[in-house]
């Protein structure tokens, strides 16, 4: 049904540059490439924010052509509910996803875990991320965040025993958790498991390569795996029993906030812990994921402290500590 003020889309490519570089197992960059999208009716605009990833097919021309594909069906009516069927998961459908929830929010001048009916977000500690270097570059840079009190290591495969291990003695006190980012081989993974032990490190997240993770469930695990690139929305998370024990949403692998949260409830009907991640990006993309503070026994959101700037009016964050997103923002 067409309104009599019709719903408007607006979208764009945005990079952001990163402090220094940021750097895993598949390569390093120096900015954040994210796509935008604002859609406006009634005099009010939501927004939202994506990150494509090329190791799903995405690229930012791509997704923004996604995004603009849907201008159409939204001037047509197209809501939240309609685009979860309308879109495949993934980082387009995120930023549609978001900004729809946030027009929503501005409409009907209520805040969007209301419109949910789910708990309001918390501050909450997010993970500070150390990138992928050799021992003594890591240890430097780790020594610089020691006083945080969680600490993500990015892993790359062959010498991480060395890398942890240095880590560790430059944070002895800090919680660590590791990514190796699929980096690790079934002839090592026991090895680096056995390191990241006796650096007692709490979680190590995606430690083979999706599809090929199947050494998982027949070794003893000595600490908790987690899955990223192994899982995506719902659909994905009964493949992962036996193999691992927890799950970390990102709203561009669901496709928004609104499957995050549904996949966030079957994954614990499942047993399964929650990490909530984010790709690096500003305070726009990290706001709606906020909404899943309360059920994550992980919070990794700090996409805008790896930046040289973030949006004017971004979250704020003392320390580690990252605050529920003001209604200037999202929401």
């Amino acid at each position: 049904m067409t309104s009599i003020n019709p719903t408007q889309l607006t979208a764009r490519i945005e990079r952001w540059p990163i402090a220094g570089a940021f750097t895993i197992s598949r390569g390093a960059k120096t900015e954040a490439v994210v796509v935008t999208a604002e859609i406006s009716r009634n005099g009010q605009a939501g927004r939202g924010e994506c990150v494509p990833y090329a190791r799903y097919g995405e690229t930012p021309e791509t997704t923004l052509a996604a995004i603009e594909a849907m201008r159409e069906p939204l001037r047509q009516g197209l809501d939240r509910a309609g685009l979860q069927s309308a879109m495949p998961p993934g980082a387009a459908r995120n930023a549609l996803d978001c900004a729809l929830l946030d027009l929503e929010a501005r409409l009907s001048g209520r805040r969007a875990w209301e419109l949910l009916g789910s708990a309001a977000p918390r501050p909450a500690t997010t993970a500070y991320t150390i990138s992928l270097g050799t021992p003594e570059a890591m240890a430097e840079a780790t020594a610089k965040a020691a006083a945080r009190p969680l600490l993500k290591i990015k892993l790359g495969g062959d010498g991480d025993d060395a890398r942890i291990a240095a880590v560790r003695r430059a944070a002895p006190r800090a919680e660590l958790i590791v990514d190796a980012n699929e980096a690790w081989t079934p002839d090592n993974l026991a090895r680096n498991l056995a390191a990241c032990a006796d650096a007692g490190v709490t979680l190590v997240e995606q430690p083979l390569p999706a599809g090929r993770d199947e050494a998982l469930a027949q070794i003893r695990r000595p600490i908790a795996v987690c899955a990223d690139e192994s899982v995506h929305a719902r659909a994905s998370l009964e493949a992962l029993r036996g193999r691992y024990d927890a799950v970390n949403i990102k709203l561009d692998k669901t496709g928004g906030v609104t499957e995050a949260l549904a996949m966030a409830e079957a994954a614990r009907a499942l047993g399964l812990d929650i990490m909530v991640g984010c790709m690096v990006a500003t305070s726009l993309a990290m706001a709606p994921a906020m909404l899943l503070t309360p059920q994550a026994r992980f919070v990794d959101l700090d996409g805008p402290l790896l930046l040289a700037k973030d949006r004017d009016d971004g979250l704020r964050y003392d320390g580690s500590i990252v605050y529920p997103p003001e209604r200037s923002l999202w929401g």
